[in-house]
């Protein structure tokens, strides 16, 4: 299975109502808007997916029920990551059940566990499974970043296939592509400000959240890239930050669901409580913003 190209981590569509149960409606609208779009790959229950406010038995339907959306067009990544092992050997079983193409696995957050606990904890979910696993490494949301001395370890283990770096720090990033160069490793960038960077130093893919909006954007800097079009992959990679600079008017992923909706990708809905709506003042800005992409009149 290749790992390359932009992957989109949808966000998870919402009904805006007291319940604000999951639409599947939506998501089949996300899911082909973005596939029609040109996107390597579907990831769910990510950060911008609000794996953290969601249910197991939630995460197992629309786990399921994307798997069935998507049918085989592009590989379906699915975080089933949680703060225990038994929880996340069990999400990750389910998954590979349903037919997930790869797992995404977060590290234990809150905990602050030591080097050991985590090479234990990833080496029992790699061996509950037999479909690829990818490292996330976020440690901005977890408190818990993943040491390189660790990463290349783990890289050892026939079934982890990668990782996924959110971090935003470029030595980091740097660490973790020279691991991918000596071993049968891949690096995807999670930090859409890093995409130009992470791509010279050897990342074969970026999981950008910004691809739930300015999916062309995304799609057209991965092309330029890997063409060597310079120019223009300069242009767009800082294009992304017209959006990045609206992403801090609310709580992750308010902004990003809010955008996409004004954008008529689909009727994504609001993040889910404690998260609250927006201000119709944060709103005119999301509209000022798509504006530039030609993405809102």
């Amino acid at each position: 299975m290749k790992m390359e190209g932009i992957i989109t981590p949808i966000v998870t569509p919402f009904w805006d109502d007291e319940e604000q149960n999951i639409n599947y409606e939506a998501a089949k609208e996300l899911i082909d808007h973005l596939i029609a779009h040109g996107v390597n790959g579907i990831f769910i229950l990510g950060s911008n997916g609000e794996f953290h406010v969601i249910d197991e038995e939630e995460k197992i339907e629309f786990t399921k029920k994307v798997i069935e959306i998507v049918d085989k067009r592009v590989p379906v990544f699915v975080g089933t990551g949680a703060c225990s092992t038994r929880a996340t050997v069990r999400l990750s079983k389910k998954a590979e059940e349903l037919g997930a193409d790869a797992l995404s696995v977060i590290t234990p957050y809150f905990l602050k566990p030591t080097n050991e606990n985590l090479y234990a904890h990833y080496k029992e979910v790699a061996e509950s499974v037999k479909i690829p696993i990818i490292l996330y490494n976020i440690p901005k949301a977890t408190g818990c970043p993943l040491d390189p001395e660790l990463v290349d370890r783990l890289a050892d283990i026939p079934n982890i296939a990668g990782i996924k770096d959110s971090s935003g720090n470029p030595e980091t990033l740097q660490a973790y592509a020279e691991i991918a160069k000596k071993k049968d490793f891949c690096l995807l960038v999670g930090s859409d400000s890093k995409i130009s960077y992470a791509y010279g130093l050897g990342a074969t893919g970026a999981v950008a959240g910004t691809s739930n909006v300015i999916v062309d954007v995304l799609v057209g800097l991965d092309k330029a890239l890997r063409e060597g079009r310079t120019h223009e992959a300069e242009k767009l990679q800082k294009d992304i930050d017209v959006l990045r600079g609206v992403l801090g008017l609310g709580t992750v992923p308010s902004v990003m669901k809010r955008a996409a909706e004004l954008a008529g990708v689909a009727k994504i809905g609001p993040a889910r409580r404690p998260v609250q709506k927006l201000s119709a003042e944060a709103d005119d800005k999301i509209k000022e913003m798509l504006k530039y992409y030609g993405l809102y009149e």
